[in-house]
């Protein structure tokens, strides 16, 4: 039986499809036995390692920050849907790590999680508060001639700096239960065979390939955007987003710059959020011990729907992120000097120019996002109606994720629109148990996202 929200949400799909409204659903197919399951692969072994392995720790896994419906990251709109008793708030329920562990206030307002990484000899104040570093398009952003730059330039990853000694060192630094962090007692260390798995699933999330700019954009304004972002003597954003991903121009810093690290100034900005509260939040001295002050360059395609921005979670919006490199912070800063001297002149965005950049680096997040989310309804088509939803739950997210950057920037209300029927179709796949209708839906659903981006691009 077809409940009544189903069916109304049925029968509003229908009509906007042009769908007869009496076709009868087909009936339910019978049970059938299938052959045993192939043996997991390595990056489904590392999928299920990062969302449920505890490694004898506090109960958080790597999904507790770093969560697959929120981008791979975590943000405060998302922590308040969460239940009290989830064990990203261990600090507020074991005694043990009540002190020196979180700050449960500015996580739970500004999704900020405390760090040590300079070490745990003086706990009580050699710490920093950061956001949490979403991890899609690893494959593309974390290469350097100087090494790998993984979380905030490598902070916290032991050893190499690279992405296996990362999860090392986020077991260390975050899934213990005291702050003694004794191995063996407080959590167990990942072995090298979980380690390869772990690395193996974060590649393999979001793009494999950065963009080829510039793209044949519809929209005017996003259009305008891309041309300020790409020019040289005006934006100068393409300069250490090379193709709005987190590697540097071989035109301004030379042959294979790869990811690099900057001083860009945004601990000098004034009222930032976590200090406003009047909670202990000392400087980010950033990279090595003791900091040097640079943190790494995040990639751009994702960041429209990956904020809060910068290390800190500063500032909120992608206009606000565009706008901050108008300022004295930026233009001031180690970075910000080094780029008038690479290109005569500092960063002098007028305010439309602004929104133009913000525009494009929405359009080409959403573009991303509808990409992501018809490459998870194929995976979920792949799969029987009676697994779990997780990978539908992904391809919402990024759905809702497109219609969101879309609507929030007063862009493209057409392709937003066909967003919004995408939803309601990918919504309808997980409450239909029949597989022949199952895949009818999901059909519908990646046409109307093609929809949405022939809206976008030419391409």
């Amino acid at each position: 039986m077809i409940s009544i929200n189903h069916s109304s949400k049925l029968f509003r799909i229908q009509a906007k499809l042009g769908i007869a409204i009496g076709l009868a659903l087909p009936l339910m197919s019978a049970c059938q036995i299938t052959p045993p399951a192939d043996p997991p692969t390595l990056v489904e072994r590392g999928e299920q390692i990062f969302l449920t392995e505890t490694f004898d720790g506090n109960g958080r896994t790597c999904g507790s920050c770093h969560r697959p419906t929120d981008n791979f990251g975590l943000t405060p709109a998302f922590i308040a849907t969460l239940s009290d008793a989830d064990p990203l708030f261990v600090a507020e329920t074991n005694p043990d790590l009540a002190s020196n562990f979180e700050n449960p206030g500015l996580m739970r307002e500004f999704a900020l999680i405390l760090e040590n990484q300079d070490g745990f000899g003086d706990l009580p104040n050699d710490f920093n508060m950061r956001g949490i570093p979403h991890t899609l398009a690893l494959k593309t952003s974390i290469d350097s001639p100087a090494g790998p730059r993984t979380g905030w330039s490598g902070d916290g990853a032991p050893g190499d700096g690279s992405l296996r000694s990362f999860a090392t060192g986020a077991v260390i630094q975050h899934f213990t239960k005291t702050t003694n962090r004794v191995a063996g007692v407080d959590f167990r260390l990942p072995s090298d065979d979980e380690l390869d798995a772990l690395e193996a699933f974060q590649l393999s999330l979001g793009r494999e390939e950065d963009l080829k700019l510039p793209l044949p954009l519809k929209g005017v304004v996003a259009a305008r955007g891309q041309e300020v972002f790409l020019d040289n003597t005006l934006g100068k954003c393409n300069a250490c987003h090379l193709n709005a991903g987190a590697n540097g121009d071989p035109a301004v810093f030379g042959p294979n710059p790869g990811n690099l690290n900057f001083n860009t100034g945004v601990e000098d900005l004034s009222d930032q959020p976590a200090d406003l509260t009047g909670e202990l939040n000392p400087p980010d001295d950033g990279f090595g011990v003791p900091g040097n002050g640079e943190f790494n360059t995040p990639t751009l395609v994702e960041a429209a729907d990956t904020g809060p921005f910068f290390h800190n979670n500063s500032v909120e919006t992608v206009e606000g992120a565009v706008a901050f490199y108008n300022g004295d912070a930026f233009t001031n800063s180690p970075a910000g000097q080094l780029l008038i001297g690479a290109t005569g002149s500092a960063i002098n965005l007028d305010a439309t120019q602004v929104v133009a950049v913000a525009a494009f680096l929405r359009v080409i997040n959403a573009l991303e996002n509808i990409r992501s989310s018809n490459d998870l309804l194929d995976r979920a088509n792949a799969v029987s109606a009676n697994s779990d939803d997780t990978l539908l739950d992904r391809a919402l997210s990024e759905t809702e994720d497109a219609h969101q950057v879309l609507t929030g920037g007063g862009l493209h209300p057409e392709a937003a629109a066909h967003l919004a029927t995408a939803l309601d179709l990918i919504e309808l796949v997980k409450s239909t148990p029949d597989e022949q209708q199952r895949t009818a839906y999901i059909a519908d659903a990646v046409a109307e996202q093609g929809a949405a981006r022939g809206d976008l691009s030419g391409n």
